[in-house]
């Protein structure tokens, strides 16, 4: 028992085995194992190393940006002249990723008081009578007064009413599509890493017509994507730059959408001969969206490894369909079953027993 134990452990440490192969020549099934092979081969060197870089370690990262505008627009309405700066035409502040260029507006000067609804052209808020305007009703605050010049209900309100149902032509903020935007915060240059972009030229990009939306405004995204190799030299590391259309005016935009365009109020606040008034501007611009992605790789010993050997794994796709050619579609099959597979059966040992007295007594 001692020896056979023995014996075992020899083998297992000192014996190497090895799968037997059989050589086929059949150059169908030959061409189809290459090919396979080869198509494997250029998957792992094309795709996997070369162009997804499977041997670098990846890290990705979301960044910020600052930008700043430059540049001045003018306007000249009703004979009235006016300079239009950054601090006009641009909100909020300056520096964020996304901000909004008033390209068009609508001024209403109002102060607290009594005033009529404003028809909505649908005969929907449309009164004949005292008795049509429902006294305090919470929704719009009226008076209980209906006003026949306008045939509608007078309410409490910010008077009179922004009056919104045509978007002035006259009222563009003019050469705004002249205007730079810069992503750094000092000294733009053009440099790639700080670069400068006109407008008109970010509208024209995203798919749209700076006339058309500069009327009732629209939103612009602005993709900044950082794909660094740092395995080169850190000066190939430059951004690019792609510009969408996310919202706005196009063809289709009136059966599609029930209201065009981006657009918002904000109010200037003033007291005049003892009278709290306001200035409510309805401003119609285009939005920017500045978003930035990251991604960096760098050379390393364990996703290379890792990506060689599912590589080599993937090899033997070639060997089992080259086997199932040749074991179950080939006319030879069954020859080349013989050949792969070695068959033996085990024989069973009759067990040695003592002799009967019958098989003693013969002679």
């Amino acid at each position: 028992m001692k020896n056979i134990i023995k014996s075992s452990f020899s083998d297992f440490f000192f014996e190497y085995e090895t799968p037997r192969q059989v050589i086929v020549k059949n150059k169908r099934v030959a061409v189809v194992c290459r090919i396979i092979q080869l198509g494997v081969l250029a998957y792992i060197v094309g795709w996997v190393f070369m162009y997804e870089k499977g041997y670098q370690t990846v890290d990705t990262a979301l960044g910020s940006v600052f930008t700043k505008m430059k540049g001045l627009s003018y306007t000249n309405i009703s004979g009235v002249e006016r300079m239009w700066d950054v601090a006009d035409y641009v909100f909020p502040e300056q520096g964020d990723s996304s901000f909004v260029v008033m390209t068009n507006y609508i001024s209403t000067i109002q102060t607290q008081g009594k005033c009529p609804e404003l028809p909505d052209g649908k005969n929907k808020n449309n009164c004949d009578s005292d008795a049509d305007c429902d006294e305090g009703k919470y929704k719009r605050h009226m008076t209980g007064k209906c006003v026949n010049s306008t045939s509608t209900c007078e309410i409490y309100s910010w008077c009179p009413v922004e009056d919104d149902r045509q978007i002035p032509e006259s009222n563009l903020v003019e050469s705004v599509n002249q205007s730079y935007i810069s992503r750094c915060l000092y000294n733009p240059t053009d440099d790639p890493l700080c670069p400068i972009f006109r407008l008109g030229d970010i509208v024209e990009r995203s798919g749209f017509n700076f006339s058309e939306i500069a009327r009732v405004g629209g939103a612009v995204g602005i993709l900044i994507n950082w794909d660094c190799n740092l395995d080169l030299s850190i000066k190939y590391c430059k951004p690019n730059y792609e510009f969408y259309g996310l919202y706005g005016t196009g063809k289709d935009d009136k059966e599609e959408k029930p209201s065009l365009g981006y657009n918002f109020r904000y109010g200037k606040y003033f007291v005049e001969n003892k009278v709290e008034k306001r200035i409510l501007m309805k401003v119609f611009g285009i939005r920017i969206d500045i978003i930035v992605h990251g991604r960096a790789g760098k050379f390393d010993i364990i996703p290379t490894l890792t990506a060689i050997g599912s590589g080599v794994g993937i090899f033997g796709v070639a060997t089992v369909i080259c086997d199932l050619l040749l074991l179950y579609l080939l006319p030879k099959r069954d020859y080349y079953k013989n050949m792969k597979f070695k068959n033996t059966e085990i024989l069973e040992e009759k067990p040695d027993l003592p002799p009967t007295q019958k098989e003693k007594d013969q002679p």
